[in-house]
């Protein structure tokens, strides 16, 4: 628990400081940047690529992160409402422990969108991620349209989501 305690002092701290000294990183109107990362459910590899033409919400998150555990319903009623009309989730696990414990929490959870295993240089190429949950949203030409910091309720994401659907 106290290594969790640690991450959160310095998540904080990093916030912080992002904040105050007008960080860069990813921000509206900005291209996605690219990866290629182990897909929990099988350990393929899955490339941004793959999800071209869709309107996108990546989430980074962690196992233990009592916010991201409390979105996943919303994130799954997002996914089934929404998947079929050119819509994705894309979880993006920076739990340190590994595959194992992040597959056991999909299984756990039923969670019905792809989860993948996020690497040092996505969280540099997103920016850097001070705290989670931290979701992008990303249009269907691959721009990023809005970050969004914390838990935010499922009315918020799915106006945004809808207005990128039309």
């Amino acid at each position: 628990m106290k290594k969790h305690r640690k991450f959160f002092f310095w998540a904080i701290c990093g916030a912080l400081l992002a904040g105050a000294l007008g960080a860069g990183g990813v921000r509206a109107d900005s291209t996605m940047p690219p990866f290629a990362l182990q897909s929990i459910r099988d350990g393929k590899t899955i490339a941004s690529d793959s999800f071209s033409g869709k309107v996108l919400l990546l989430t980074f998150f962690a196992t233990w992160c009592p916010p991201c555990v409390q979105e996943v319903p919303v994130l799954k009623q997002l996914q089934a409402e929404y998947g079929d009309a050119g819509f994705s989730v894309i979880g993006l696990s920076v739990d340190q422990q590994g595959p194992p414990v992040v597959a056991t929490f999909v299984e756990k959870n039923q969670i019905n969108y792809p989860v993948l295993m996020a690497e040092a240089k996505t969280i540099e190429d997103f920016g850097g991620v001070y705290g989670i949950p931290v979701a992008f949203l990303v249009n269907k030409s691959g721009q990023v349209v809005k970050k969004y910091t914390g838990y935010v309720q499922h009315t918020v994401l799915e106006k945004d989501i809808v207005s990128l659907l039309k």
